[in-house]
């Protein structure tokens, strides 16, 4: 069997790993010969690709980043590289004369709603998840998640000191437009006292609240972990144009800046904001994550072999499963505000500001 693997979205610390577990998999155990594909989908458009050795895959396990290089091309969207020519079919002619038997899509969201179009197409896919948000339904996580944990924690805990040392209000914006998995997690590792999610609009005045009861309380400095998709209750309540209208028009560079405005008018107190921002996406990949990326690119590699295309290779209760992508595409994995661990979060004391 011959297969292409290629790399989709936003990078995240583990993909090269995943690469790494598909391919050692494919080439050593079952004999397959593998062509890396550059660019993520673009690589498919133009036919820009690489055949992997054994010795292609030396040093990639603790490697950050993707030796294949990645894009946001999106074949079933006239814009991209090319925006004249029937895209999808483009593609199927290329994996043909490439004599692809099977592409392996490792990517997000995006990557896994156009693997699943190509499914559709009766093109063999198999994929598997990546981001640092962990919002891919269908799976308990994704790897890049961990190691995103691991940077947005540290970035908390290193503010500790300097809040402590000048008795201010920091806020510390983490990654996650649409959800707050990462949010939430590196926020109760980091001990924030303020918690503000995607899933939970918050009330400032509560938000004010909780640092003005830390203040009476002789605690002199209170640490705010805001996920950048963060909306306050008003917000939440306008329509999805009215809302995008209103950040088109805000002053602020993201919410946090506005949350900070918001506190020093009512409070007095200084605010300062931390934005770790991409550096959430890079580095080496943790422990945790090069254990769970060499099983998923394994189970990947077993996937093609048994010719059960169309599915993603998902991590559930320890496990790699098999998901149809069709279960997959276009749904979003969300913090539940009612779960088990934002309850037990606000018994120790945390705010979510609602």
């Amino acid at each position: 069997m011959k297969i292409g693997i290629l790399t989709s979205g936003g990078d995240c610390p583990g993909i090269n790993a995943t690469i790494r577990g598909v391919c050692k998999t494919a080439i050593n155990h079952y004999g397959m010969e593998v062509v890396g594909i550059h660019s993520g989908f673009q690589g498919l458009l133009t036919k820009e690709v690489e055949s992997f050795t054994e010795k292609s895959l030396s040093g990639l396990l603790n490697l950050g980043g993707t030796m294949l290089g990645t894009s946001r091309e999106k074949p079933f969207r006239k814009q991209g590289i090319i925006s004249d020519v029937d895209k999808p079919a483009l593609i199927q002619r290329n994996i043909a004369e490439l004599g692809l038997d099977c592409v392996v899509c490792i990517g997000g969201n995006g990557t896994q709603k156009t693997a699943a179009k190509f499914a559709a197409m009766g093109i063999n896919i198999v994929s598997v998840p990546k981001t640092i948000d962990n919002d891919i339904y269908g799976t308990d996580v994704t790897f890049g998640f961990q190691s995103a944990i691991n940077i947005a924690t540290d970035a908390i805990d290193c503010i500790h000191t300097t809040a402590a040392s000048h008795n201010r209000v920091f806020i510390v914006e983490v990654m996650g437009h649409k959800v707050g998995w990462l949010t939430l997690y590196a926020g109760v590792a980091g001990g924030a006292d303020i918690i503000l999610l995607p899933e939970i609009p918050y009330d400032i005045e509560k938000v004010i609240a909780a640092i003005n009861k830390r203040t009476k309380a002789g605690k002199g400095f209170t640490i705010l972990a805001v996920a950048e998709g963060a909306i306050s209750k008003e917000d939440a309540a306008l329509s999805k144009k009215e809302y995008k209208e209103k950040v088109a028009k805000r002053k602020y560079p993201s919410v946090s800046y506005e949350i900070a405005d918001r506190i020093f008018e009512e409070t007095g107190v200084e605010v300062r904001v931390t934005v770790p921002g991409h550096t959430q996406r890079g580095g080496s990949p943790c422990p945790y994550d090069r254990v769970l990326c060499t099983r998923l690119g394994s189970a990947a590699a077993q996937a093609v072999m048994d010719e059960d295309y169309g599915n993603m290779i998902a991590m559930i209760n320890g496990k790699t499963k098999r998901v149809p992508l069709g279960e997959v595409a276009g749904r979003l994995k969300t913090v539940d505000p009612d779960c088990q661990m934002i309850k037990e979060a606000k018994r120790i004391g945390i705010s979510f500001g609602d």
